[in-house]
């Protein structure tokens, strides 16, 4: 959230952007960013000035200048010499950046770009588990097939079942080789493996029903079955995001 819930009318109402633990320029990056992707200063329209930046944070010229060029750099505004700062248009931000994305997810009623994340997810990981179908060793399929056992056991447990999900896919990951995609898939999970509309329901049948996924992508790579391995992961990264955002959205987005 960008700002703090207002409190009781005899205490001072502080910005949350002003209590955060971390240096002004960061903290005045953060909110600017917030308000460009919530639609506060549209795209092709001017930044505020630098003076009235500095009135709206009660920050200096250098804070400013420094929090304005981080956003340039993020792809959210041109700086033209002598005509402004322009906020540009959603198709020029970095999306792999961490405030670009949360951000984006927070106003993002419909899900959409958790939606292409997920596709994003699923094309780099069935990649990877094809070819992990022909590259997996045996102490690589030793530990898919303990981590499936093991999250059979923790179906009851989603907060531990899950840290065995991320476990293996990273391990058929770690397998295929393929250390750019991963780096990639880790990155965005990374950065959204703790937002609710992400992660949606966690109840006990979703699990036994997202490890029956699991087994299914292990039995078809043990069996060197690149094809097999490949339908399987998508199969399962499709089902279990279908089900944890619920009637959210459009899940004709997710057809391929």
């Amino acid at each position: 959230m960008t700002t703090a819930q207002r409190p009781s009318a005899d205490e001072p109402w502080t910005p949350a952007w002003a209590r955060r633990p971390t240096s002004l320029p960061k903290a005045v990056t953060a909110e600017l960013v917030q308000r460009i992707v919530r639609g506060d200063y549209p795209p092709g329209s001017a930044l505020p000035a630098e003076h009235a930046l500095c009135d709206v944070f009660s920050v200096s010229r250098t804070v400013v200048r420094e929090a304005v060029k981080v956003l340039q750099e993020k792809g959210l505004v041109q700086i033209r010499q002598g005509s402004g700062t322009a906020v540009l248009p959603s198709t020029s931000w970095n999306m792999l950046d961490e405030l670009v994305l949360a951000a984006t997810i927070e106003v993002d009623e419909a899900l959409g770009v958790l939606d292409d994340l997920v596709v994003t997810r699923r094309l780099l990981e069935s990649d990877m588990a094809f070819v992990a179908a022909r590259t997996a060793g045996p102490d690589d399929l030793d530990r898919m097939r303990e981590l499936v056992d093991r999250m059979d056991e923790l179906v009851g447990d989603p907060e531990s079942y899950h840290e065995q999900d991320r476990a293996f896919h990273d391990t058929v990951m770690r397998a295929s080789g393929n250390r750019i995609a991963r780096a990639v898939v880790r990155s965005l999970e990374s950065q959204v493996v703790n937002t609710a509309s992400y992660m949606g329901r966690t109840e006990r049948s979703l699990c036994e029903a997202s490890n029956r996924g699991h087994r299914a992508v292990c039995e078809r790579i043990a069996a060197g079955d690149p094809e097999g391995a490949a339908a399987a992961m998508s199969a399962h990264i499709t089902d279990a995001w279908l089900v944890r955002r619920g009637e959210h959205g459009d899940p004709d987005r997710l057809a391929r």
